[in-house]
């Protein structure tokens, strides 16, 4: 047997990794003999990687003393010194190192080239931490480590707030006082610390998002006008008297900024803290041939109309609002009827409207929450809060990602320490393995035509297998798709469209739509995407969801790759896995060690859901799917007459 990476067994040879891992595979059971050298794990790693105690997971000698954590138990962070370099150098990937200066002078002084590989510009708005990551601007200075090595967070940090505070009030005393002071913005050098400053130069934005005055942050588009101040000095919320004049309103701007009933102008009565709603044109008859209503107004007689009408380009005629367009998406929570004059929200089979008329909520049991945190699986309650344990596996096992299958209430995961797909019963507390001798980011089931897919990144394939087959000692999957992938990452499924999603996370990032089969393939979005780690869809609003890691952002769009949104959220640090419940989304954060929730509108309203000690890996809400477009899963029916795997093409 290959020594580094079989192991003996009677007169053949298994792979190492399934060396105690709790299913016999020898005759004699001499592979679950874990009271020798088994429990020691032999080594698998090879001369050029370092074996993580207790597991089968390698990872290269340069990601020791990182200053992230690539061992499940943060061994290889452990015992390491606080300044591995001298002062005035610079530490290679590999470790080595160099004369700060030496980086980015087109020589690979490293030996990994990792020195020149960080000297690629960062996007508008970004700045580059030491060890080569690109930040957002707007996270220097903000009391977090966003650069790993915490070059964000300078000694400076406090003396840049004091300098500011004084450089503005001293400017705004002299000739310029009429230049608004968003123009000006000071800054701390992420190499040295030391202050400068930027004059006259707006704050970057990203195209989405827009400066608030005081030019120390971004929000986004969304928030302006909503009724909320989201910058802290109320920008985002200052100049929305044009929102009276929305169509079908009955309101009228008064001139600073407030909204006045139409009855209450010309009424003899200053009402508007200016007094415009009073005076000029006030006494002119309504002699205006309205088809509805008309009022007397400082700027004249001005026709209006019943509320859910507007006024037509003629000035005088009426013609009916369509609040499901006018309004946007968010108008209802799922679906939107117009009618003249009005409009109403409905649900899909499943859901209630709740007595607001515009949101729906699931009926029957409580939505629950299952989510991966180290060697367990829990439960959460998404209405009361209560956890509870479902499964436990050896301590020195991860449960990475997961999915349920809700027809058999089976819980499936992927054990990356034996290279397994596993699986457990909800009813009866049995277990046992689907596959293996695979490694995958994400797996993902189809309970409808009883298949169960995963990623493979590292071999650029998305593969597939009967829920049903059960390990006999030899593989039984198949490869979906192959070829041009780009290191696939996160999956999700569609069962009663028979189609997959999923994302890719190489050289040029991208989210990808096919049949179940892997054919009629499609790019559904290739912009705006750094590394999309986490999917999720949310049927009844025919959209999907993702987290980007490198860019910090939430985004979103309709499943024919229209309607974008994107927010820039500074609490996605590290997302691993996705899911959408009602008006919420839901995300596992491996940095914080927690499982959060926001409003998947807006992004606002961020909660800690779930804390706990260990990292939370896979994460799904278990949901029946929407029932439109009904029923186009060929395989639902008989395995559509296959005798081993049936993969569906609608």
């Amino acid at each position: 047997c290959a020594a580094s990476r079989q192991a003996t067994c009677g007169a053949a040879c298994i792979p190492v990794p399934w060396l105690c891992d709790g299913e016999q595979q020898c005759p004699d059971g001499t592979d679950e003999q874990c009271g020798c050298e088994c429990c020691s794990v032999p080594s698998v790693c090879g001369a050029k990687k370092v074996q993580c105690p207790g597991t089968h997971h390698c990872i290269p000698h340069w990601e020791l003393c990182d200053r992230h954590q690539d061992c499940e138990d943060g061994w290889d962070e452990e015992g390491c010194p606080q300044q591995p370099c001298l002062p005035g150098q610079w530490q290679c990937r590999n470790r080595v190192c160099i004369m700060a200066d030496w980086k980015c002078n087109g020589i690979d002084d490293c030996g990994d080239s990792s020195d020149e590989d960080v000297c690629a510009p960062c996007p508008p708005g970004m700045v580059r931490c030491d060890e080569g990551k690109c930040i957002l601007e707007s996270l220097m200075c903000n009391d977090e480590d966003d650069c790993l090595d915490g070059t964000d967070e300078p000694s400076t940090c406090g003396e840049l707030y004091a300098a500011a505070r004084h450089y503005l009030r001293g400017w705004g005393e002299g000739e310029q006082r009429s230049r608004p002071t968003s123009f000006c913005s000071a800054r701390v050098d992420i190499g040295s610390g030391d202050l400068y400053w930027l004059a006259f130069l707006h704050l970057s934005c990203p195209r989405t998002h827009v400066p608030c005055r005081d030019g120390t942050e971004c929000v986004a588009q969304e928030y302006v006008c909503d009724g909320e101040k989201d910058c802290v000095d109320g920008s985002d919320e200052d100049g929305c008297a044009q929102l009276c004049d929305t169509p079908g309103s009955h309101e009228y701007p008064c001139g600073l900024g407030t909204c006045l009933n139409a009855s209450l102008v010309c009424d003899g009565q200053q009402d508007c803290a200016d007094g415009s709603d009073e005076g000029r044109n006030c006494s002119v008859p309504c002699q205006r041939s309205c088809a509805r209503l008309c009022y007397p107004s400082p700027k004249g007689p001005l026709c209006w109309c019943d509320p859910g009408y507007q006024l037509a380009e003629d000035g005088l005629s009426c013609t009916d609002i369509d609040e499901c367009t006018e309004l946007g998406e968010g108008v209802c929570s799922q679906t939107c009827l117009n009618a003249p004059g009005s409009y109403s929200c409905g649900c899909l089979p499943g859901y209630l409207l709740e007595p607001d008329g515009h949101v729906c909520k699931l009926t029957g049991p409580e939505p629950m929450l299952l989510v991966a945190v180290q060697s367990e699986v829990l439960s959460y309650g998404l209405r009361s809060g209560h956890e509870e344990v479902l499964l436990t596996t050896d301590k020195n096992r991860v449960v990475f990602s997961l999915d349920y299958d809700l027809v058999e209430r089976k819980i499936f995961w992927m054990d990356l320490a034996t290279e397994s797909i596993r699986w457990q019963d909800l009813n009866s507390g049995k277990k046992g393995t689907l596959v293996k001798g695979v490694r995958s980011d994400c797996i993902a089931v189809d309970w409808l035509g009883r298949n169960l897919y995963w990623t493979d990144g590292a071999a650029g394939q998305v593969l597939a297998s009967r829920l049903g087959a059960a390990w006999r000692g030899t593989p039984e999957y198949t490869v979906v798709m192959d070829g041009d992938l780009d290191r696939p990452h996160s999956l999700v499924l569609q069962p009663l469209a028979g189609l997959l999603y999923w994302s890719e996370v190489g050289s040029h990032p991208r989210l990808m739509e096919a049949t179940m089969d892997g054919s009629r393939r499609h790019v559904l979005l290739a912009q705006e995407l750094g590394w999309p780690t986490a999917l999720a869809l949310d049927l009844p609003t025919w959209r999907i969801f993702w987290l980007d890691e490198k860019l910090g952002t939430v985004g979103s769009a309709r499943l024919d790759g229209t309607s974008v949104k994107v927010l820039h959220l500074r609490w996605v640090r590290s997302p691993f896995a996705a899911a959408v419940c009602e008006g919420q989304l839901y995300w596992s954060d491996r940095k914080p060690w927690s499982v959060q929730q926001v409003d998947k509108a807006s992004g606002k309203n961020r909660t800690v859901v779930l804390k706990r000690r260990g990292q939370p890996h896979g994460l799904q809400v278990p949901i029946w799917g929407s029932p439109e477009p009904c029923c186009t899963n060929g395989c639902a029916k008989s395995n559509g007459g296959c005798a081993q795997l049936c993969l569906p093409n609608p």
